[in-house]
């Protein structure tokens, strides 16, 4: 009896297995209507990791220097608010934060127009919630943007 191939199913994950069997899942962004690579699609996920990463550390900067002038402990609360109040005032206006603009990504609405104030603010509070955008659906889009209704795409 050969058992790599049940070890290689179980360690790939259910997908692989799924499809494995014969399921088509498609590419992630195509029950969006977006295309599969290049401008539009739906952005890597170590690219909007990336971007979260340097929107982080831009508030931690701003929290440390301009609100509790040196207290490290401190700043980290007030570094949460601050990315709050960043990210529903770029994404409900420009469509991304400064961390999303500089690796190319950006939100927009299911149906591909701007997010909205409204919507930009329910998904910033469910970011800033942190285990909403850790579970995500088959297309790669967190809970966050899930309940939003939004997609983040490719810039570039």
């Amino acid at each position: 009896m050969d058992n790599r191939r049940v070890i290689g199913s179980w360690l790939s994950g259910p997908r692989a297995a799924a499809e494995e069997m014969g399921a088509d899942f498609g590419y992630r962004g195509e029950r969006l209507g977006l295309p599969e690579a290049g401008p539009g699609s739906v952005a890597p996920l170590g690219r909007r990791f990336g971007a979260l990463f340097v929107d982080w550390s831009l508030c931690m900067l701003i929290a440390y220097g301009l609100i509790t002038r040196g207290d490290w402990n401190a700043a980290g609360n007030w570094a949460l608010g601050v990315l709050f109040v960043l990210g529903v005032l770029t994404v409900g206006t420009i469509g991304c934060t400064p961390g999303k603009r500089l690796l190319g990504l950006r939100v927009i609405a299911e149906d591909g127009q701007r997010l909205g104030f409204g919507r930009a603010i329910v998904r910033t509070a469910l970011l800033c919630l942190a285990i909403p955008a850790l579970i995500w659906d088959r297309d790669g889009r967190g809970l966050h943007d899930r309940l939003a209704r939004a997609v983040q795409v490719r810039m570039m």
